[in-house]
């Protein structure tokens, strides 16, 4: 039995593998006390299954807090994302990976090693969090964007690559007149063009699997199949594939 955790900036998630198949996951927001966090998630996800902490054979920490993990090994985000991502899908060659304070892209070989990865961890845009701010501009929640991006009817597009200048281009947008379908179109385009660059930055080809926490934004999903011309592989969870591959390398 291996226990993996993943300890994000914004969100920590715990998978307990027994070496077949997943027996339980959690996802939960990582406050401000990583430590503590994730020694909740380990005592809350063997409760679940009703296991005492001698059940488990390894702990493998991952994510930027996984320093704060007492486990018998820590390894990169990288190296897990992409023993996942070849396990779940053997044929993956790239992996975008878009979380609440970070995107990254990670370029798979044949056999799932890592060839090549880039990361954006130094701005909001392109990322969850500029979503969220984007989101308080518009009044709309985090799920309104999939349904409004398909009720646009106007090309909108934001030219600010900045999180705090592309929320005063959408407040002054909106004063023009521009309707809401449309900015929120425009927002998912504006993650999607960033992570298009960082994905031609590090030669990544398909077939591209869509993980983190935006994965599940249809918007953001929509406007990334667009830009790239083809469909996307989206894990049934895809915020727990970097504690799925902790598990993995255990």
């Amino acid at each position: 039995m291996v226990l993996g955790i993943d300890v994000g900036s914004r969100t920590t998630k715990a998978v307990l593998w027994d070496g077949k198949s997943i027996l339980a996951f959690r996802i939960e927001p990582t406050g401000t006390n990583m430590k503590e966090k994730a020694s909740q998630m380990i005592e809350a996800i063997l409760k679940d299954c009703g296991l005492g902490s001698d059940k488990v054979d390894k702990m493998v920490a991952t994510g930027y807090g996984r320093q704060q993990v007492d486990a018998a090994k820590r390894v990169s985000e990288i190296s897990c994302q992409a023993k996942a991502i070849h396990f779940l899908f053997p044929k993956a060659r790239t992996v975008i990976d878009i979380g609440g304070q970070d995107s990254k892209v990670i370029l798979l070989g044949s056999e799932g090693k890592v060839l090549d990865f880039i990361m954006n961890d130094k701005c909001a845009a392109g990322t969850g969090r500029f979503l969220e701010m984007m989101a308080g501009v518009l009044e709309i929640t985090l799920e309104d964007y999939g349904a409004l991006f398909n009720l646009a009817t106007e090309e909108v597009s934001l030219s600010s690559t900045c999180a705090v200048f592309a929320e005063s281009e959408l407040i002054s947008l909106m004063a023009g007149g521009k309707r809401r379908e449309s900015l929120a179109r425009a927002v998912c385009f504006s993650v999607a063009e960033r992570t298009v660059s960082l994905i031609e930055r590090v030669g990544g080809q398909p077939p591209f699997v869509f993980t983190g926490g935006v994965a599940k934004n249809r918007g953001v999903l929509q406007a990334l199949e667009k830009k790239l011309k083809t469909s996307l592989l989206v894990p049934p969870y895809p915020q727990i594939t970097a504690a799925l591959g902790a598990c993995l390398l255990g």
